[in-house]
C-alpha cells in the first residue's frame, strides 16, 4: 500500500524523462551554467578575406618588407570590389544586400580629391617637371586617396567583429615576439637586419621597407618600432588597435588584444601615445552613453567639481604639459621648429602651397619641412586648399558621429578613431602612415553606414500574400 506522503512516481511523473530535461534546461538557463563556446570568426566573402588576411599576416609582410605595399594596395582592391557591387546591383537587389555610400563618405572623397588638385597646381606653379608630378600623384594615391578609400570600404559587407578579432590576433602575435625586440638592444644586435628589395617599388624612404629590431633617435634614446617606420608611428597604431580590441566580445581575445596594443603604445616611448591611450577610451565611453541618466549625472557632478577647482586643475594641467615637453626636450624643440618654419614659409604660397616638401636645415636635423605635423605639412605643401580638404570632412564627421554614437555602437568606435586622427594630426603626417592604421579607417566608415536589417521570412510571406 502506497503511503499518501510518498506518491507513486508513475502517477506523479508520467513523463519523467521530458520533465527532468526541462528542469535541467531551466536550471542551466537560470544560473548560466552552459559553457560559452568561443565564436570562430572567419571571412565570409572576398571583401572580408582581403581585410582578414592582410591583417593577420602583418608580421609576414613585415619580414618581407611588404607592409607599405600591402597597406597601399588593399584600399584600392576594396574600392574595386565596391565598384563591382555598385555596377551589378539593380532594383531587384534585396535591400539587405544593396550597397549605398553615405553623403559623409562622398565628402571625404571630395576632400581627398582636393588634395590632388592642390598638389597639381602647386607643382605647376613652381614649374616642377612632369615626371615629378606623376611620382607625387602616385604618392597621393597611396596616401591621401587611401584616407578616403578605406572609410568608403566600410560600405562593403565587412563585419566589424572580423576587424576586431583580426586586430586582437595581430596584438597577440606582438606579445609572442615581444621578447626578441626587448632583448635585441641589450645584446647589441644590429638595428636593421636588412632592407627588402621591394623598396624598388618606391616609397617615402627605405625606412618603410626595412626589417628593424629597434632604433636610436638623434637624442641617443633606444626605441622599438616593430613593423612601423619610426617609434611614434607604432604608438599611433597601438592606439588604433587598443580602440578596436576593446570592442572584441570574446574575453580571452579581448585581453590579448588590449595587452598587445598597450605594449605597442608603451614600448615606442611616445608621449602622445600614452596620453591618447588613456584619454580616448574614456571620451568614447561618455560620448557613446550620453543618453543614459547615470552618465549625465556623472558629467554634471564632474562639471560642478571642475568649476570649483578650476584654478587648481588649470595649474596642474600646465605643470603636466611642461613635464611632458621636458621629458624629451630635444624632440619637442625640433618639432616646434619644424612647425614654425612650415607656417612661416607658407606665406610664400598660401592658397595652393609649394607642391613639394623641402629638406629642413641643420636646426631641425635636416627633417623635411612640414613633417611631424599634418596641418603644418598641408599648409606648406598644399596651402589653404589642402587644409580645408581635410578640416571640413573631419569637422563634419565629428558632428555626424557624435549624433549617431547615441544609437549605433560602431559609430561610437568611429568617433574614437576620428578623435585619434585629430590628436595625431599634431604629431604625425596622417597620409604617410595610413598604410598602417587602415583597419581603424574601415571601422570609421562603418560608423556612417546604417545597414538595413534583413526582413524575417514570416514578413516576406505576408508581403507576398498582400501583393497577390
Amino acid at each position: 500500500m502506497t503511503s499518501s506522503y510518498y506518491p507513486d512516481p508513475s502517477e506523479s511523473f508520467p513523463d519523467q524523462g521530458n520533465n527532468s530535461a526541462e528542469v535541467k534546461g531551466l536550471f542551466s538557463k537560470k544560473f548560466k551554467l552552459k559553457k560559452k563556446v568561443e565564436e570562430i570568426i572567419k571571412p565570409e566573402n572576398p571583401c572580408e578575406a582581403i581585410v582578414w588576411y592582410a591583417m593577420i599576416f602583418q608580421y609576414v609582410w613585415f619580414l618581407l618588407g611588404a607592409t607599405y605595399i600591402v597597406g597601399s594596395v588593399v584600399g584600392w582592391l576594396l574600392f574595386f570590389c565596391l565598384v563591382i557591387r555598385l555596377w551589378f546591383q539593380n532594383e531587384e537587389t534585396p535591400p539587405e544586400k544593396k550597397t549605398k555610400v553615405p553623403l559623409m563618405l562622398w565628402i571625404w572623397g571630395l576632400g581627398m580629391f582636393m588634395e590632388e588638385v592642390a598638389l597639381i597646381v602647386g607643382h605647376l606653379d613652381y614649374r616642377a617637371p612632369i615626371p615629378l608630378l606623376i611620382k607625387s600623384s602616385i604618392g597621393w594615391a597611396k596616401g591621401w586617396a587611401a584616407i578616403a578609400l578605406y572609410p568608403i570600404a566600410g560600405c562593403l559587407p565587412i563585419r566589424s567583429k572580423l576587424v576586431y578579432r583580426a586586430t586582437c590576433i595581430v596584438c597577440f602575435h606582438t606579445l609572442i615576439i615581444a621578447p626578441i625586440f626587448i632583448i635585441a638592444p641589450m645584446i647589441n644586435l644590429p638595428e636593421i637586419l636588412y632592407v627588402s628589395p621591394l623598396k624598388a617599388v618606391g616609397g617615402p624612404s627605405p625606412t618603410f621597407f626595412d626589417v628593424s629590431l629597434y632604433e636610436v633617435n638623434f637624442g641617443g634614446e633606444v626605441r622599438t618600432r616593430l613593423f612601423t617606420p619610426w617609434g611614434p608611428a607604432l604608438g599611433f597604431v597601438g592606439n588604433v588597435y587598443l580602440l578596436l580590441a576593446l570592442q572584441e566580445k570574446d574575453k580571452k581575445w579581448r585581453i590579448r588584444g588590449i595587452l598587445g596594443a598597450l605594449f605597442m603604445a608603451y614600448i615606442c616611448k611616445s608621449r602622445l601615445a600614452l596620453i591618447s591611450a588613456v584619454v580616448v577610451p574614456i571620451i568614447v565611453f561618455f560620448v557613446s552613453n550620453l543618453s543614459k541618466p547615470i552618465v549625465l549625472l556623472i558629467l554634471g557632478f564632474s562639471s560642478f567639481i571642475s568649476g570649483i577647482t578650476s584654478t587648481i586643475l588649470i595649474r596642474t594641467f600646465d605643470e603636466f604639459m611642461t613635464r611632458v615637453k621636458e621629458a624629451r626636450a630635444d624632440s619637442t624643440r625640433v618639432r616646434a621648429e619644424l612647425k614654425k618654419i612650415a607656417f612661416d614659409r607658407s606665406v610664400e604660397a598660401p592658397i595652393w602651397g609649394h607642391g613639394l616638401q623641402e629638406k629642413g636645415p641643420h636646426l631641425v636635423e635636416y627633417m623635411p619641412i612640414g613633417s611631424h605635423h599634418t596641418w603644418a605639412g598641408l599648409m606648406f605643401v598644399k596651402g589653404i586648399v589642402g587644409v580645408l580638404g581635410l578640416a571640413i570632412p573631419m569637422a563634419l564627421s565629428f558632428v555626424v558621429l557624435f549624433i549617431r554614437a547615441q544609437r549605433h555602437k560602431v559609430s561610437g568606435v568611429a568617433f574614437g578613431m576620428l578623435l585619434i586622427l585629430a590628436l595625431y594630426t599634431l604629431g604625425e603626417n596622417l597620409e604617410i602612415l595610413v598604410y598602417l592604421y587602415w583597419p581603424g579607417m574601415i571601422v570609421m566608415g562603418m560608423g556612417f553606414v546604417t545597414k538595413p536589417k534583413p526582413v524575417p521570412p514570416e514578413e516576406n510571406l505576408e508581403i507576398a500574400a498582400v501583393s497577390q
